[in-house]
């Protein structure tokens, strides 16, 4: 399990919650009274959606204890609850009538087998609505495999490489076709304006550097982040309105169509 930092996270809030945002306007409202958050982080944006489904018991499913650590010093609401699971194996004390995933399913391997667990978590007329990052042939992702193919890190780290779980939307679409839902499947490019000193350096120190940290020395950390950050400065140069960081997601909301027994 790779440690989490919630601050470090949560230093662009607002654009990795957009999306977050995004999806949700798509999500139908009609009974729901069951709800999960997958991959729910410190626990914000679950928060969010006891405004959305006031009547709903609200779950948030994460395997993060330093996430969850975050999550449990928000205000306490009795239809909220944190759970620590693995995303691929957890199962609900009832079938759900909302699943919820924001940038969270793209670290779970095997997609061929998750999505059928998940639809197997929906209640009748429930849905699955998800969004996952896709833009991992970016200059971001493609300059840190160049790095840690690099010595001394190739040695440090030994065969590790960066691994995400996405498939094609046609996957997507073809697959929950398959297992019988309705689905509605869309991509956006954010055109993300960050600021601050070295801020795609930063962003990618709240998500996709992690794997790599967690395997370095302290010291370590800051000889690898000189070389990367070099790299990323100058695919990324700084403008008068800030850092620009083109970041495609694509999202679905698909809608089991099975009637209650």
């Amino acid at each position: 399990m790779t440690p989490w930092d919630p601050q470090q996270y949560q230093r662009f809030s607002s654009e990795r919650s957009r999306p977050f945002f995004d999806l949700l306007a798509q999500v139908p409202d009609d009974n729901v009274r069951y709800v999960a958050d997958l991959g729910c982080g410190p626990g914000e944006l679950t928060h969010s959606l006891l405004s959305r489904w006031p009547e709903a018991t609200i779950l948030g499913v994460d395997n993060s204890p330093d996430m969850l650590a975050a999550a449990a010093r928000l205000p306490v609401h009795a239809q909220l609850q944190f759970v620590e699971a693995d995303l691929a194996t957890w199962r609900p004390d009832q079938p759900l009538d909302r699943i919820v995933s924001n940038a969270a399913l793209q670290w779970v391997p095997d997609h061929a087998s998750l999505l059928p667990h998940l639809v197997s978590l929906l209640a009748p007329q429930g849905v699955l609505a998800v969004q996952m990052p896709r833009n991992f042939d970016e200059p971001a992702h493609r300059l840190l495999a160049e790095v840690v193919r690099q010595e001394p890190w190739a040695s440090l780290l030994g065969s590790w490489r960066e691994r995400f779980f996405v498939e094609t939307p046609t996957w997507y679409i073809d697959t929950l076709d398959h297992l019988g839902l309705e689905v509605s499947l869309w991509e956006t490019i954010y055109y993300h304006i960050l600021t601050g000193p070295d801020a795609v350096l930063e962003w990618m120190k709240g998500s996709g550097l992690r794997p790599v940290l967690t395997r370095l020395s302290q010291d370590q950390h800051e000889q690898f982040l000189s070389v990367y950050g070099a790299r990323l400065r100058a695919a990324y140069p700084v403008s008068s309105a800030g850092t620009l960081y083109p970041f495609r997601r694509p999202f679905f909301v698909a809608r089991r169509e099975e009637k209650a027994v």
